[in-house]
């Protein structure tokens, strides 16, 4: 069960449901530009940084339930690519819709929830609570749907070369000759019986010079 424990109305991310009403079918758009908070997407991937504008276009509608919350957030997201490791940004919106429910109250004048018929729905459950509805974890989801999972520069980024790190979109005709280790030994031996090969058609070697001595005797 998610209760909004401690709501600030001061939080720009907070809203007051007061002037909406509990009567069904009240309407209330709002727009509002806020502050990205922390960890504000996919942590080491991509994700609107901390204090970036975040553009709100919201829908408050009193239902008998609760507010059912549907908006929009519009934000400038940065990252990484995950191919050639350049920085990127792309703009980023998100959808959402979320439903807060009203809860009883106790003696005390305490919110609580109306325990529910299946204990995993109550946990994914959001409160209105004073007549205050908080939208920071509704928000974070729904901007982490959003975000791609492995974002790129552009489409046909073809990446870093895997032998020396070239990025290959700068340099479309970068390539390495490939040489099968394997053959490594055996081209540095026949080198060397090349040479050999060379020094005896050539009267170079040390035969050749006693060959040529004995030939003068």
């Amino acid at each position: 069960m998610v209760l909004n424990a401690r709501l600030d109305h001061r939080d720009p991310l907070v809203f007051d449901t007061h002037e909406l009403g509990r009567r069904p079918g009240a309407l209330q758009r709002l727009t509002r530009t806020v502050d990205a908070p922390k960890d504000f997407g996919l942590q080491g991937v991509i994700g609107v940084p901390e204090g970036a504008p975040v553009e709100l276009d919201l829908r408050l509608e009193s239902v008998m339930e609760g507010v059912l919350v549907t908006g929009t957030a519009r934000a400038r997201a940065e990252g990484e690519c995950v191919r050639c490791l350049e920085p990127l940004e792309q703009q980023l919106e998100a959808d959402f819709q979320e439903l807060f429910s009203y809860p009883d109250a106790d003696d005390r004048g305490r919110p609580v929830a109306e325990p529910g018929d299946d204990a995993e729905d109550d946990e994914d459950r959001f409160f209105v609570e004073d007549g205050l509805i908080g939208l920071e974890a509704v928000l974070r989801d729904a901007v982490v749907l959003a975000l791609p999972m492995q974002p790129v520069c552009r489409e046909d980024c073809q990446g870093l070369c895997s032998e020396c790190g070239v990025r290959l979109s700068d340099d479309p005709d970068h390539h390495h000759d490939a040489v099968d280790v394997r053959w490594a030994a055996l081209q540095g031996l026949a080198g060397s019986l090349g040479d050999g090969e060379k020094d005896e058609m050539s009267g170079d070697g040390p035969d050749s010079a006693d060959a040529a001595e004995k030939q003068e005797k």
